[in-house]
């Protein structure tokens, strides 16, 4: 009998990397399957079964799903178990909104605190994401110092909207984001990165923040219309 395919398509642990705990890797694998939609929203979480397919004890299983459950990407129905969080037209709003007040204000604070070389960064990290869509590929997928959100957060200098928009929420961000983004959306969303980056280089943080909260909400319309769609197939 063959193994469920959203299980199939989960990463593989290789337990001789000794730079990440088996729990991190855990971690990495199902958070990643659950942002790409491999393990389908709604879908019920079986904490043996991931055990067993990553070849490692359950406590280890348990530890990722909990700092899962803690990022919002599993959610615990009463009498019926662990299950992946599901894509919602009210989350989405809701989320959109703090992250529109949130991200504003990273870059208010990123016209006074960015480095020379973080600006170089950030150019040639638009740089490579028009190459990118050049080619094809769609550079919204991408996570990390290689996302454009991620890093003007960072340049903030601020722990407390570190912790908050990339600690608490931006993997389930990441989740609508992957999910719901149309294929023309990316062309958009970078020349309104370039605008953000250059007021952040002017040093005018209004602008930046204005501009950035203009950004998220045709960001938040977009998402909002292909969610839509996709509930209605």
């Amino acid at each position: 009998m063959s193994k469920p395919m959203a299980l199939d398509a989960l990463t593989t642990i290789d337990k001789e990397t000794p730079a990440l705990t088996l729990a991190d890797k855990a971690l990495q694998a199902i958070q990643t399957s659950i942002i790409k939609g491999e393990l389908a929203p709604g879908s019920k979480i079986n904490e043996q079964m991931l055990a067993q397919r990553y070849g490692i004890s359950r406590g280890p299983t348990r530890e990722a799903l909990l700092t899962l459950e803690r990022r919002r990407l599993i959610v615990r129905v009463p009498h019926v178990g662990a299950r992946v969080a599901q894509l919602s037209i009210d989350e989405l709003n809701d989320l959109y909104r703090l992250r529109s007040v949130l991200e504003g204000m990273a870059c208010e604070l990123a016209a006074q605190h960015i480095t020379p070389t973080a600006l170089i960064q950030l150019r040639r990290l638009m740089d490579s994401q028009e190459e990118a869509l050049a080619q094809g590929d769609t550079y919204f997928q991408q996570d990390g110092d290689v996302d454009f959100h991620y890093r003007i957060i960072r340049a903030s200098g601020s722990r407390h909207l570190q912790e908050t928009l990339i600690g608490n929420l931006y993997h389930l961000l990441r989740m609508y984001r992957y999910q719901c983004t149309s294929e023309a959306r990316p062309t958009k969303a970078i020349a309104e990165h370039r605008c953000i980056v250059e007021a952040i280089a002017d040093g005018d943080g209004e602008l930046a923040s204005l501009l950035m909260r203009r950004h998220i909400e045709q960001g938040r319309r977009n998402t909002e219309k292909r969610l839509k769609a996709l509930q209605e197939e």
